[in-house]
């Protein structure tokens, strides 16, 4: 760090001078030594040139190894040595040392040149001297009416008139942070993405994955209340709206197929269903429970920042920490039993979703779900059907000579044979059998997909919808009701233990002494500094 780049407030000094004039063989020398050039010095140097002094060594006491007895004989000692100095100096150069040269040799030299700025320097002051008085003066005078006033309203009366009155603050500000206000400093309280998932909790799926922070807008930027909020409400969308449906197995799809209570026949629609709301359950629950956490961490940070604004409006009751802490712990146990709450809802809201499937809610995508299958329908090996002009045909295996008989569909009798031979093959390959063919396959990860992707439209409308009416909202329409109840018990208590008013009073009286004392000496000092101000400008 530099203190005086520029030399401005320094003063420089070379010591040792009785060693350095031993060292000088010519006149020129010294002369060179006891005026360096100007381009050696620093135009700005106090005094414009370097001071010579020299100090006897040796130390100062009673002891065997001091050299000086006391102050005065070591005082002398200087003395004597700046005269030896001088005629050192004038033998050297071959002649005496003139005025301007002596007035730069030895400690009394230094010392006089120092008291003499100074006191310039003091006297150039006095006049900014006597306007930081004048203005330290009202500043102490109208500290001392604050408290003065502060102490005449610590009665009941006023301290709940002052508490309504902070009650009607507080919900100002919080209702002007969640619509949007410019007047609190970002960097002292708003947060990045990155902060806010340091310190509110991410959106991680089972999969651990964690979507950049990149791919959202503002994520950089440093937010705060409503803007924070929806900004935190828009992460949760696009995660989640961004999730797939986990990949099966075939052993997952085997195991969900079971037996039923009468018979023990497979049921594929249900094997879907149940592997669809479990995975749906299992990926979906995190988000929720994360999105509560995150949300309620952005309300919470309300507080502090209502508290700069009370502050910065002067509109905050200091010194009645008790009352504040009550205000304080209502808030934040509103906002935790709201969160709860609405979680809760949201969490049975997913429950019923994953408990039961409902196909008018859970398959959105009928026609997706119709061309999906069709796409595979006509690779299955399952007895296929052509059709030959007007007639519709029915090619069947010959189990002998491996080749298709091809059976006119137009006789009742055979064609209600051919119908059931394929009713049979179907509960074969659905029913009855327990390995499992590449077309059950794809017909129950299709319907899983359906049944997935259903609850997921229907989690992110019904979980933003509640977080909104239910965690939003209540700060809005209900927080105010729970104050003013809050306010009600506190005056109901003794105010005296809740304001502190016995020992705000005490503290109060102590300031206010030492105010009245401080304002008795800026006054003295004031009057001082003015009069000799009025004398230096007689």
């Amino acid at each position: 760090m530099q203190i005086d780049p520029e030399l401005s407030r320094t003063v420089l000094v070379s010591t040792k001078l009785d060693t350095k004039i031993l060292q000088f063989t010519r006149a020129s020398d010294v002369e060179v030594f006891l005026k360096p050039p100007a381009s050696v010095l620093d135009g700005c140097l106090l005094g414009n040139s370097p001071f010579f002094t020299s100090v006897p060594s040796g130390r100062v006491g009673s002891g065997h190894e001091a050299i000086f007895r006391s102050n005065e004989e070591f005082k002398k000692a200087v003395s004597l040595r700046e005269v030896e100095d001088v005629a050192l100096l004038e033998e050297k150069l071959g002649r005496s040392l003139s005025k301007d040269e002596r007035s730069r040799i030895g400690v009394s030299s230094l010392r006089l040149f120092l008291e003499e700025l100074l006191q310039k320097r003091y006297i150039e002051s006095v006049p900014l001297i006597v306007s930081l008085l004048d203005k330290e003066h009202r500043s102490v005078t109208r500290k001392l009416r604050e408290i003065s006033q502060e102490i005449s309203s610590l009665d009941e009366v006023k301290l709940k008139e002052r508490a309504h009155a902070f009650h009607e603050s507080f919900l100002t500000k919080l209702s002007l942070l969640l619509k949007g206000t410019v007047v609190v400093p970002p960097d002292k309280f708003g947060e990045t993405m990155q902060d806010e998932r340091i310190n509110g909790g991410s959106f991680t799926g089972s999969d651990s994955f964690q979507l950049p922070n990149k791919m959202m807008p503002n994520a950089g930027m440093r937010l705060y209340g409503g803007a924070q909020y929806h900004r935190a409400m828009a992460k949760f969308r696009l995660v989640v709206g961004g999730m797939k449906c986990p990949p099966i197995t075939r052993e997952e799809i085997v195991n969900a197929c079971g037996v039923e209570d009468i018979h023990d026949g497979t049921n594929y629609s249900r094997s879907a269903c149940v592997i669809g709301v479990s995975k749906a359950r299992e990926t979906f629950e995190p988000f929720l429970h994360q999105l509560g956490f995150r949300l309620l961490h952005i309300l919470k940070r309300l507080l502090p920042i209502s508290v700069y604004l009370l502050q910065k409006d002067g509109e905050h009751l200091s010194g009645h920490d008790v009352f504040l802490k009550r205000i304080e712990t209502a808030f934040t146990n509103f906002a935790e039993s709201t969160e709860h709450a609405c979680r809760a809802k949201c969490m049975e809201d997913l429950e019923s979703t994953t408990r039961y499937v409902t196909w008018s809610l859970h398959n959105k995508n009928r026609a997706g779900l119709r061309h999906f299958l069709d796409s595979f329908a006509g690779t299955d090996n399952s007895t296929p059907t052509t059709i030959i002009g007007n007639i519709q045909a029915t090619k069947l295996p010959d189990s002998k000579s491996g080749n298709s008989i091809v059976v006119d569909s137009s006789c009742s009798g055979q064609s209600q044979t051919i119908t059931e031979m394929r009713l049979v093959d179907l509960l074969d390959n659905t029913l009855w059998n327990r390995k499992l063919a590449p077309s059950s396959e794809r017909l129950v990860c299709a319907l899983k997909h359906q049944i997935f992707h259903g609850i997921k439209e229907h989690f992110l409308v019904s979980t933003e919808l509640k977080f909104n009416c239910f965690l939003l909202m209540p700060v809005v329409d209900k927080l105010p009701a729970l104050l003013r109840e809050e306010l009600d018990s506190v005056f109901g208590d003794d105010l005296d233990s809740i304001f502190n008013i016995t020992q705000l009073k005490h503290s109060l009286g102590l300031r206010k002494r030492d105010l009245e004392i401080e304002l008795k000496q800026v006054q003295r000092l004031k009057e001082k500094f003015r009069e000799i101000n009025e004398a230096l400008n007689f």
